[in-house]
C-alpha cells in the first residue's frame, strides 16, 4: 500500500469513510469491540469495502472473543492473499483482498476446526450483504 500513488489515495479517499480508508488502504486497525460486524449474527456474505469481492461467509463466522469479526475460512482461497507482517515488534500474517490489495486484518493458527484458522478482520474493511451466506 505504501507504493500507491497520491492519485490512487485520492480515489480511495473519495470512495471510503475516513476509518475505512485508514484501515483498508493504510493498514490501520479499528479498536476491538467497536466495528459494526464483530457481533453480527445475520446470514450473508462479507465483501471487500473497496472492490466488492466476496471474502467471507456468515457460515464460517464464529465468536472468537477477540472483538473483531472472526472466520475459520474465506469463501475462496484465491480471494485472499497473505503477507508477512513484522510491524509493532510482532510477527504476524496479514490478510489482504487479492483483487485490490485492501488490508483486511490478520490470520492466526488458533481457530476452530475444521481449519484451525482465525481470520481476524476489521469491520471497516468489509461490507455485509444479507442473504444465504
Amino acid at each position: 500500500m505504501a507504493s500507491a500513488s497520491p492519485a490512487d489515495h485520492e480515489q480511495w479517499r473519495d470512495k471510503l469513510t475516513p476509518e475505512q480508508f485508514q484501515v483498508a488502504r493504510l493498514g490501520g486497525t479499528e479498536r476491538a469491540f467497536t466495528g459494526i460486524y464483530w457481533d453480527n449474527k445475520s446470514k450473508g456474505t462479507y465483501r471487500c469495502v473497496c472492490c466488492g469481492s466476496a471474502l467471507f461467509s456468515s457460515t464460517t463466522k464464529y465468536d472468537s472473543g477477540s472483538g473483531w469479526p472472526s472466520f475459520w475460512e474465506g469463501v475462496n482461497p484465491e480471494a485472499i492473499t497473505t503477507v508477512d507482517d513484522r510491524s509493532h515488534g510482532m510477527v504476524r500474517t496479514e490478510i489482504k483482498c487479492a483483487k485490490c490489495d485492501a488490508h483486511l486484518g490478520h490470520v492466526f493458527n488458533d481457530g476452530p476446526n475444521p481449519t484451525g484458522l482465525r481470520y481476524c478482520v476489521n469491520s471497516a474493511s468489509l461490507n455485509f450483504e444479507p442473504g444465504q451466506g
